[in-house]
């Protein structure tokens, strides 16, 4: 594992935390009604890694099934957004960006979901725009 690519993140409280051996290969922001109820916000941004350059360092999140093959981790203690797993990928892990203790190191690169973004959202970025998920 090399140490400069390496990224380390967690929750709020600090229960769970992961290092990521590698950068991850996509960042999206997520404008998806399922993603907007379990953030309380408006949009998520999202990194997606390979489950391999995944190690916890403490416990790893509690999950929810959101939907028949979607599962939403998240800390049980403070309640933070960590992680979302298509059980259908088994292969990829998804990451809040702003679990990562330095979230300025990944920026988004395009949009998800643009058909449920809110009407007083404003979208100030030339990124690509998906009306449902984008093909990877």
């Amino acid at each position: 594992m090399s140490k400069e690519k390496e990224m380390r993140g967690g929750c709020l409280c600090g229960k769970v935390r992961y290092t990521l051996s590698d950068k991850p290969f996509a960042a999206e922001y997520c404008h998806c009604t399922q993603c907007q109820k379990c953030s309380g916000a408006p949009v998520v941004a999202w990194m997606d890694v390979k489950i391999k350059q995944v190690k916890w360092e403490k416990e790893s999140p509690t999950e929810y099934a959101s939907s028949d093959d979607v599962r939403r981790g998240f800390c049980s203690t403070c309640g933070s957004t960590l992680t979302y797993r298509d059980e259908r990928h088994r292969d990829l892990l998804t990451f809040t960006i702003s679990s990562l203790d330095e979230p300025n190191i990944v920026s988004p690169t395009y949009h998800i979901f643009t058909a449920n973004a809110l009407d007083w959202l404003t979208i100030d970025d030339d990124f690509p725009r998906h009306l449902g998920i984008a093909k990877k």
